[in-house]
């Protein structure tokens, strides 16, 4: 899904749209599957990467504050869950060893998210942990069983 320089500039969520009308079931039977396309402008000297871009880093966190569900959403294996979650958190970037976020930022992230979607997910009658663990080992989490059982 293609992300338009407009649609950055003016925070719209319009790309988001066929998701958001989704039913959670839908959302969750679709985990895993959704790759966005942030289209900025940049020249070739610039260095940065999208989430050193205010304005792209501020359109993700609007879509992320609205829209919840949508890091479950993202593709995995081919780094969109992990750059969308460097445009939420303080992070480096080293080519030859990818993103590195601030000691204890995404610790609280990702245990802040697997709260937020369980209770979304149960509170719809849908289970979705299997696919909120997956979300969770990409980001290198391997979650003990016993987290989900202090919440049962």
């Amino acid at each position: 899904m293609i992300v338009s320089a407009a649609s950055i500039a003016s925070l719209a969520l319009e790309p988001l749209e066929p998701w958001a009308a989704l039913s959670a079931a839908e959302l969750v039977q679709r985990a895993g599957q959704l790759e966005l396309e942030l289209q900025w402008p940049r020249l070739d000297s610039d260095p940065r990467e999208l989430s050193e871009i205010p304005e792209v880093r501020l359109w993700c966190l609007r879509a992320d504050a609205l829209h919840p569900w949508l890091p479950l959403m993202l593709e995995r294996a081919g780094g969109q869950l992990t750059r969308h979650v460097a445009m939420l958190l303080p992070h480096g970037f080293q080519p030859n060893e990818g993103i590195r976020f601030s000691e204890g930022s995404l610790d609280l992230w990702i245990t802040h998210r697997l709260f937020l979607l369980d209770h979304w997910g149960r509170s719809q009658g849908i289970e979705c942990r299997q696919g909120l663990a997956q979300m969770a080992a990409v980001l290198g989490f391997e979650l003990d069983p016993s987290f989900w059982a202090t919440l049962d």
